[in-house]
Order: structure tokens, then sequence, then C-alpha cells
């Protein structure tokens, strides 16, 4: 007697149970943490008090938040960047390459100052703290830029994990029936119905979420495998070397202004301060065409002595792959499109949970059928 031959839509069940049993703590983990960090400057803040202060009469004082650093770290001699949040809070700055996190990829010194810029409120290196050691977990796994591909490429077995689902559901009659629910049958039917009404809202968005964490977390693949049919990006103006040392700095303040009369209409977000041999401050500038609110796409290179503009990227002006890339970090985490689509990436952020303990709980249940809730 020979063998049975499987169907496709049965080994494509197969598949979606191997992958969910394999990754789906991996999926649970991700989107739990992606919740959190949809919220991760809000909710940073409410963990600190010490940063929770207001009151800057005026316009913020960069010239003296910058001399505030020095004086508090004077042997950081590297680039400081100083975050331009637009309100009378606490001023956020980060150092960028501690000689104490050597190695360790993305492990910044973080700063607050008071609103004047006169006091340094708080200090941490980045994954010491709450949210920026969950920050870690979501996007490399605790494992430094290694954690990150990995996580990358488990990325798209996740990604083929939701859509293995749709296939495995998808109806061969009428669509009413497919998507009934009944409350009424045993157990185990139960639990595929909230399995698959769960996995049907929230697919959309979590396939989303998952593609443009996978482009963020292998951005050099994403480039091999889009610029044949995208087109290159613009590159983001370097840093020079100081060709006149010991010659006086233009105020920081300056540098802002020049910064936005160089693209009008922008506004200035982080402002990078030259370090010692360095010659220019870098500004990076949000536009009204640029979708994302705290890292957008736009930069100006302002010589530090003279005031020069010596390099600039316009996102506007930018081609297809210009706009994929501005595009994919607002979509991932919601800021896109302000509260309504940060609350609803939220939701699909416990959407996994919800697939995975279905998911698991009937896959039990079938396996001892004599055991019952």
């Amino acid at each position: 007697m020979g063998r049975r031959i499987l169907s496709p839509r049965v080994w494509v069940r197969r598949l979606h149970l191997w992958l969910g049993l394999s990754l789906g703590a991996l999926m649970v983990m991700a989107g739990i943490t992606g919740a959190l960090l949809v919220f991760y400057v809000d909710i940073d803040r409410a963990l600190h008090p010490a940063v929770q202060v207001t009151g800057r009469a005026g316009p913020a004082d960069w010239d003296r938040a910058a001399a505030s650093l020095h004086t508090a770290f004077p042997a950081r001699t590297g680039p400081w960047r100083l975050e331009l949040t637009g309100s009378d809070g606490a001023i956020p700055a980060r150092y960028y390459h501690p000689v104490e996190r050597a190695g360790a990829g993305h492990a910044p010194l973080l700063a607050w100052l008071s609103p004047d810029g006169r006091r340094v409120l708080r200090v941490e290196f980045w994954g010491d703290g709450g949210m920026t050691w969950i920050y870690d977990l979501h996007y490399c796994l605790q494992l430094g830029p290694v954690g990150g591909t990995i996580f990358g490429w488990a990325g798209l077995a996740l990604a083929l994990l939701l859509l293995s689902g749709i296939w495995a559901w998808w109806p061969r009659g009428g669509w009413a029936k497919a998507l009934r629910m009944k409350p009424r049958a045993a157990p185990v039917r139960r639990l595929y119905d909230w399995h698959k009404l769960s996995g049907l809202a929230g697919a959309p968005l979590l396939l989303l979420l998952t593609l443009t964490g996978v482009m963020l977390a292998l951005p050099q693949e994403t480039g091999h495998l889009l610029r044949p049919v995208l087109g290159s990006a613009q590159g983001v103006p370097g840093q020079i070397a100081d060709g006149a040392p010991g010659t006086p700095d233009i105020a920081v303040s300056r540098a802002v202004a020049l910064a936005q009369a160089a693209l009008p209409g922008a506004r200035a977000v982080w402002i990078e301060l030259p370090g010692q041999g360095q010659g220019a401050y870098r500004v990076r500038l949000a536009q009204v065409a640029d979708p994302s609110p705290r890292f957008p796409h736009s930069w100006a290179v302002i010589d530090r002595h003279g005031g020069a503009v010596l390099g600039l990227a316009n996102v506007a002006q930018g081609g297809p792959m210009d706009v994929l890339l501005k595009w994919l970090h607002p979509l991932h985490d919601g800021s896109a499109a302000g509260l309504p689509l940060r609350m609803l990436v939220v939701a699909a952020g416990l959407v996994p949970a919800a697939l995975y303990l279905t998911g698991l709980w009937r896959w039990w249940l079938r396996r001892r059928p004599g055991l019952r809730p």
C-alpha cells in the first residue's frame, strides 16, 4: 500500500506548527517589548523623577548646555549630541563613544540637563536603565551587533509564521463560515477560533512591523536587495577634520540657526557638537516631508569656526530609496501618525502573546485528548 501524499495545505499547517513552537516565544518577546518601546521616552521619563522638571524661560540656551557638558565631563573630548526637543523640560544629551563601552555596539553615555542647561540632572550608560535594557532586548537580544543580525533573520521566519497561518486558514468555501466564532464548541475548537480571529485581526499590522523591523536590523542586506530597484539613498554628510585648531568656535545656537536657514522651514532636532580634532557641527533637521519626529533624515554640516555650510542632505529631494528609509522607523514605532497609530502598534504588540497561548494550549490538548480545561 503506497504512502499517502500530503496536500500543500497540510504541509503549510505543519510548517506553521513547527515555526510557532520554535519561534513563538521569540515573537511574544518582540511584541511585548515593542509595545513598551512605542512610549519609550514617556515611560523612561515617568520612571525618573529627576528629569521631570520644567520652567525654562524663553528659548533653550544650547550654548550653556554645551558648556555644562564640557565642564561636567572634561575627559570626554569626543562629540556630544544634544536633542532639541522643543519643550521646556530637561535637555537630553548623548556621548556616543565612551571608552567604558568600547566594542559594545550602540552603548552611549546618556545625560539630562536642567531646562536652563546649567545642571546635569541624570547620567547613565545605555542599557543600565530599564527602558534602554528593553530596547537592547528588542533590537539585538542583548547580544550586541551580532544579536541584531540574528534577530533580523529570525524576523523573516516570523513573517513566514504569520503568512503560513493565513494560508493554512484560507477558506475553501464561504467566508462567513470561516470567520464564524462557535462559543458552544469543544475547547479545542474555541481555542482555534480565538487563534484565527486574533491572527487575522493582527496580521496586517504585525506583518508591517515585522518587515520594517527586519529592514532596520539588516540595513546592508536591505540595501543590496533594493538598491538595484530603488536606487541609492542620499549619504549622510560625514564629519570633517578641524582645519583651524585653536580658532574660536561659533556659538551652538548660531550653528542651529545656520542649519535651519540652509533648509528653510526645517526644524533642528539633534545637534552634534564637534569633538576634539573635528571641524563641524552636524545638525539633524525635520521637514514637513519627513514622517519621523525624533530621527528625521535631513542633515546640515556647519563649519565650527566660520559657519559655512559644508554639507547638506535634503530628504525632500531624495529618490525612492530615501522615501523608503524615511518611513521605516516611524512606521515601526507608530510615530508616523501620532497617538492613534501608536496605540494600534501597542495593541498589535500584544497579539503574539494571544496567538502563542491559544496555539500552544490547543496543541497540548490535541496531543492529550483525555485532558480538558
